[in-house]
C-alpha cells in the first residue's frame, strides 16, 4: 500500500462524499447553509480524518483519526433511523 488512497475504507468514503453532494443538490435553497452545509462537511470529514491518520504513520494515531471518522458517520446513521 502507497498511499491512503489505496485503502478500500477511504475509497468507500469518497462514495459517500460523492453521493451526499449529489443528494443534497436537490434540497431548497434555504437549507444551503443549515443541512446542506453540514451533510457536506460531515461527509468530508470521514475521508479527510482517514487521510490525516494514515499520515501520522503511527498505528495508534490512525487509530484514534479512524474513530473520528466513525463519530462522523454516527452523524448519517442517527438521522437515516
Amino acid at each position: 500500500m502507497k498511499t491512503f488512497r489505496d485503502l478500500l475504507v477511504w475509497q468507500k468514503a469518497m462514495g459517500i462524499v460523492t453521493e451526499i453532494y449529489n443528494e443534497t443538490k436537490s434540497f431548497p435553497d434555504d437549507e444551503k447553509f443549515g443541512l446542506t452545509n453540514q451533510l457536506r462537511r460531515a461527509s468530508v470529514s470521514i475521508p479527510s480524518n482517514i487521510a490525516e491518520g494514515y499520515g501520522r504513520n503511527s498505528d495508534g494515531d490512525f487509530s484514534r483519526f479512524i474513530s473520528i471518522a466513525i463519530g462522523s458517520i454516527m452523524k448519517f446513521k442517527r438521522s437515516w433511523k
